[in-house]
This record gives structure tokens, sequence and C-alpha cells, in this order.
């Protein structure tokens, strides 16, 4: 048994615990994946202090709805890393509200995938990796920064030095070719 699936399993045992209520189990889960969701939430949110609400409010969430966590559907960690990225995600979009124009936030909120694209993807992390390896560099990496860094389209292409519109046509392919790929999976 590989190191990963050893504490995959381990995850997946203080998972059904925690829908038991069993407290323990929460803090055994806080001391496993805390330093990696908190990577997660401080990558997108960029503020120490936010990072840590999101991580709080994402491990209640957890807590909460640790019943509804289905091994088939996705690992341990890929569920958990959902849950915190949409968190920061909300966070984020509610600060952006009161500093940007409807325009832009029109923007921010296309980025995000639907709910049926995340269940796509969080089907399975290695199929997950598979895919996203056999997409061209340029897909690859926007999708990436869309997804981990949580960027809008123009932030991509500022911080890419590409046109805006050759951006968002690499991220729309790269999720036409993610689907393809994970649907025939």
């Amino acid at each position: 048994m590989s190191a990963e699936t050893g504490r995959d399993l381990e995850l997946e045992r203080c998972l059904r615990e925690c829908a038991q209520e069993q407290h323990r189990s929460l803090q055994k889960l806080y001391s496993l994946t805390s330093a990696n969701l908190f990577a997660v939430s401080l990558r997108i949110l960029k503020d120490r202090g936010q990072a840590e609400d999101c991580l709080q409010n994402a491990y209640i969430k957890i807590w909460k709805h640790a019943g509804g966590y289905d091994v088939q559907k996705a690992k341990p960690m890929t569920w958990m890393n959902t849950i915190v990225r949409n968190q920061a995600l909300d966070m984020l979009r509610r600060k952006r509200v009161n500093e940007v124009s409807d325009e832009v936030l029109q923007y921010v909120a296309d980025d995000s995938p639907s709910h049926e694209e995340q269940l796509v993807l969080s089907r399975s992390s290695d199929s997950m990796h598979r895919c996203l390896a056999g997409l061209p560099d340029n897909h690859r990496l926007c999708i990436e920064l869309a997804y981990f860094d949580g960027l809008t389209h123009q932030e991509m292409a500022d911080q890419l030095q590409y046109p805006l519109g050759s951006v968002k046509t690499w991220v729309r392919r790269g999720l036409v070719r993610l689907k393809e790929c994970l649907s025939g999976i």
C-alpha cells in the first residue's frame, strides 16, 4: 500500500467518524490536512487573516457535511479542497463586490466552474491530473490559474501578458477538452 493510499484511507476514516460527530476525528483531520488546505485558501485570497477565516468556515462545512462525502466520487483531499476553494472564492467575490463594478464582477462569476463541472472535475484526481497533462501548456496554465489562484480572465491576461481574447479562448477550449477527457473515463 502506498503512503498516499494509506493517507486517503485515514482521511476517509476521519470523515466517517466526523459524520458520527466524533470530535477527536475532526482534530485528527485538521492536523492531517490544515497545512494543505490553508495553502489553497491563502493562494486564492492572498491575505493571511482572510485565509484563516476561510479555513475555519471550511472546517465547519466539512464537519457538517462529512456524511455527504462519497469515496466513489472523489478522494478525501479533492473533496475538502473543493470546499475550501469554494469558500475562498465566495469570500473573494464578496470582497470584490465592494471594490469593483458590476461589469467586472460578471467576469469573476464566469470564471468558476458550475456545480456540474465541479463534480465532473472531482471524480478522480488521478484522472484529472492525466487529463490536465494532455492539454496544451497555455490551456493548462490558464485553467490552473483560474482554479487554484481564482484569477479572472483579465488578471490572467495581465499576468501572462497575452491578449484577453486568447486567454478566454484557452480557458474555454481547455475546459471543453477536460470535459471530453473526463467523460471518456
